[in-house]
């Protein structure tokens, strides 16, 4: 069964809400109700008109921490609605509608908790239990609607782990870019299956063509014509033989 849709009046707060600060008002919001029903019981056995007082003081500081309650959820409800699916959009309108009559219905139970010490008669205080009881039950409902927003949906945590995962998205190719950057800017990378050439071997390599080999040996040679060797002794700069002069020997 859905509750009728109801709204509240938006109070203009003169200071500003932080975020995530509704999940330790839950604590009180819901221990707080809890505590003045078992009072209220064992009042019912001693009569005691100091636990009456007692009760009163805490209902007054439980509707107080409800009403802070649906304020802090309001603050972390808007902060983690765009991060949830539609599934956890829904269940965040849900769980907001539901807090909005438990804090109507706190304020109407403080309310029959005044009238019931005022006027003493069974059915006040009667009708004053019911509607405790009624609370209590609904706020416990309220907290598992809560469990359920952020364990299963990911309420306020949805950020956190998107912004975890970039982060190590980074990481990751830091660390794939860091050996890149630790090798010699000059070094030509060699592509993969192809041996780098050694700095001994010529830088081109020609293969010769079989087939203009074959065409030079089918045709034939050309004739060579030398130049006729010229005499020695007519060569200019050469020097003449010398004559051995004859000796008289008579």
């Amino acid at each position: 069964m859905e509750l009728p849709a109801i709204s509240l009046p938006n109070i203009e707060l003169p200071f500003d809400i932080p975020v995530l600060l509704h999940p330790p008002v839950d604590h009180f919001a819901i221990a707080l109700p809890v505590v003045i029903l078992l009072l209220e019981l064992i009042n019912l056995v001693i009569k005691r008109r100091s636990l009456s007082m007692i009760a009163l003081f805490l209902m007054v500081v439980a509707t107080l921490a409800i009403a802070a309650a649906y304020l802090t959820g309001s603050v972390d409800g808007k902060e983690a609605f765009d991060a949830l699916s539609e599934a956890g959009q829904a269940e965040l309108k849900g769980h907001k509608l539901l807090g909005t009559y438990l804090l109507i219905a706190t304020a109407i139970v403080l309310v029959f908790k005044l009238l019931s010490m005022m006027l003493g008669r069974t059915w006040s205080k009667t009708l004053y239990m019911l509607l405790l009881i009624a609370l209590v039950a609904g706020l416990f409902k309220q907290g598992e609607e809560g469990g359920e927003l952020v364990y299963e949906y990911g309420a306020n945590v949805e950020r956190v782990k998107t912004l975890d995962d970039k982060l190590f998205d980074c990481e990751e190719a830091l660390e794939e870019a860091a050996p890149q950057t630790d090798e010699d800017p000059e070094t030509e990378t060699t592509p993969k299956g192809e041996q780098t050439p050694s700095t001994d071997a010529p830088s081109e390599v020609k293969i010769p063509d079989t087939n203009a080999t074959e065409a030079n040996q089918t045709q034939p040679l050309p004739a060579v014509v030398l130049p006729p060797v010229a005499n020695t002794h007519e060569v200019e700069g050469m020097p003449e033989p010398m004559v051995q002069p004859k000796i008289a020997t008579h």
